[in-house]
């Protein structure tokens, strides 16, 4: 055990260190007390492997998951009823393979590391399982909503994808905390990948599906093709699904052999019990899932349904954005002058929940003019409602920076204070116990939601075939995408006014964490001296 751990710490590549001039004195001298450490402009990661990170990160996002539902009912037609019951075994599901997932990667020791080998063993069946997914449709052609064979192949797809997806995104979350051990670097990393992916692409598949949809439903491409419009959904899903499965993989792959973690994980791995104690103990992570728990159950709609079911406009994603796209990236270029001012806390929660509050007075606004029957009002007229977004759109996305920041580093800096207050890292647990909850809630929310829909008589057909949904339905839609998530997701802002890894405090643990990694350093290495003693002598035995 002790030799793999060697294998992975002990080698060295040129550029696996890189501190900044003025900071290069401190840098030296490694003085664990040193005063703001944590504000210190260190750099681990060189320039390849951030460019990698970059990549990787825009491989989570590149996808069009956000029409999935939309796939799964309107093209791939399964009964919401089917649907319901698929999302409830799944979560459970969901929600079990977590801890014993999580158990198995916080026991991994390679010499790969604790979190890459799993980026590599899993790229190949997750790549094939998730180009099936998006072929089913093909598959089961000319089947009906209610088909068993069909929805039992989706169902066991889902079931295995499930639990890839738990796998890599575990992985994910953890590697991250582990691929350098200074905040400031791994801010860096964070904010980089982020503007990056959000300035580049994080969006751009969704955004081609959405045109080519309002191009489809507009008649446009079903005269240029001479085809029906259920036959180029099918095409557009089925192409889009494949190529950005393909891209994605290639991507995280090429991250994978030009990557490498850092962090010293104790030779010991923790028990499962100790796993668990690790998060009863860590009071940030225990705030941070109880307030992801809260916001995520939340009853939310879909803001494609709306676009598209009521508006019947899907580019109103891309056309409402416009005004804010140039301040994405200026987004993130007062995030470091944000976190000095403000304490983590104050920041979490305000760029948290500042898109849902501005949900209120969008409701409110598109209420203008409803009759009793929920015809008229100002929610059905696209251009008004255009405008409207617009504004929603650029406000929020002066915090989006913040809000892709800040809630990553601060569970980052939950897994530091694990190893702070336990003397062993468990992320792979830490990262489990952030989103167990959340999903929970998201789970049981989306099974509330979709049975809602069925309630209300949601026509699952009617738009493929060119069909208005009754105006009920259509302010229902409205309603779940503004109003309703605003109101029912505010709770989780209460647990975090009790957060207080902050100030002091956090710069005291990064100061012990030092002399905790330093102390743990001259242990395997001194082992490793005893090692290659005793192999000598064995050896001259011989």
């Amino acid at each position: 055990m002790i030799q793999l751990v060697l294998l992975n710490y002990k080698r060295k590549r040129k550029g696996d260190v890189i501190v900044s001039d003025e900071n290069k004195n401190n840098a030296e001298s490694s003085n664990p007390g040193e005063v703001n450490y944590v504000y210190q402009n260190r750099r681990y990661v060189g320039r390849k492997e951030t460019v990698g990170f970059v990549l990787w990160d825009a491989a989570q996002s590149f996808n069009i998951n956000t029409y999935s539902g939309r796939f799964v009912t309107n093209v791939l037609q399964i009964d919401l009823g089917l649907q319901a019951i698929e999302q409830t075994i799944n979560g459970i599901w969901d929600v079990v393979n977590d801890i014993f997932m999580g158990a198995i990667i916080d026991k991994t020791r390679t010499r790969w590391g604790k979190f890459r080998p799993y980026l590599l063993l899993l790229a190949v069946p997750g790549l094939i399982l998730t180009a099936l997914y998006w072929l089913l449709p093909i598959l089961f052609a000319g089947r009906t909503s209610m088909d068993i064979t069909k929805f039992v192949f989706y169902f066991v797809l889902a079931f295995i994808r499930e639990g890839i997806g738990t796998f890599q995104s575990i992985a994910r979350t953890g590697l991250l905390s582990t691929i350098t051990p200074h905040p400031v670097d791994r801010t860096r990393l964070i904010t980089l990948a982020n503007f990056a992916s959000g300035t580049f692409g994080e969006k751009l598949p969704e955004q081609i599906t959405t045109v080519i949809l309002d191009l489809i439903d507009n008649k446009v491409l079903t005269k240029t093709f001479n085809a029906t419009q259920k036959q180029l959904y099918l095409v557009t899903f089925v192409g889009m699904g494949l190529f950005t499965t393909i891209v994605s993989s290639g991507m995280s792959m090429w991250f994978f052999m030009n990557s490498r973690e850092r962090i010293m994980q104790s030779v010991e791995s923790p028990s499962l019990k100790q796993s668990f104690k690790s998060i009863l103990n860590n009071k940030p992570v225990l705030l941070l899932t109880l307030s992801d728990f809260l916001s995520s159950f939340g009853l939310s709609g879909s803001k494609q349904d709306y676009y598209v079911d009521v508006l019947h406009f899907a580019s109103m994603t891309l056309i409402a954005g416009i005004p804010a796209a140039p301040l994405s990236p200026v987004s993130y270029s007062y995030v470091p002058w944000l976190r000095r001012k403000f304490s983590s806390k104050v920041l979490y929660i305000f760029s948290r929940y500042i898109d849902n509050i501005l949900k209120v007075p969008i409701f409110l606004i598109g209420c203008i003019g409803m009759k009793k029957d929920f015809s008229g009002g100002i929610y059905q007229n696209k251009w008004a409602m255009c405008v409207v977004m617009m504004v929603w759109e650029v406000i929020w996305t002066l915090f989006y920076g913040l809000k892709s920041v800040i809630g990553t580093e601060m569970y980052n800096e939950s897994m530091d204070y694990c190893e702070w207050k336990n003397g062993y890292r468990t992320e792979a647990m830490t990262s489990v116990a952030k989103g167990l909850a959340a999903k929970v809630a998201n789970k049981v929310s989306s099974v509330i939601t979709t049975i809602l829909k069925k309630a209300v008589n949601y026509n699952t057909s009617a738009y493929i075939e060119g069909r208005e949904q009754p105006n009920s339905v259509k302010f229902y839609l409205f309603a779940m995408f503004t109003v309703v998530p605003a109101l029912t997701s505010s709770l989780g802002i209460i647990p975090m006014l009790f957060y207080d890894l902050d100030g002091k405090k956090k710069e005291q643990m990064y100061n012990e964490l030092l002399e905790h990694r330093a102390a743990m350093q001259q242990k395997v290495n001194a082992d490793a001296k005893h090692v290659t003693s005793a192999s000598a002598s064995e050896s001259a035995g011989e």
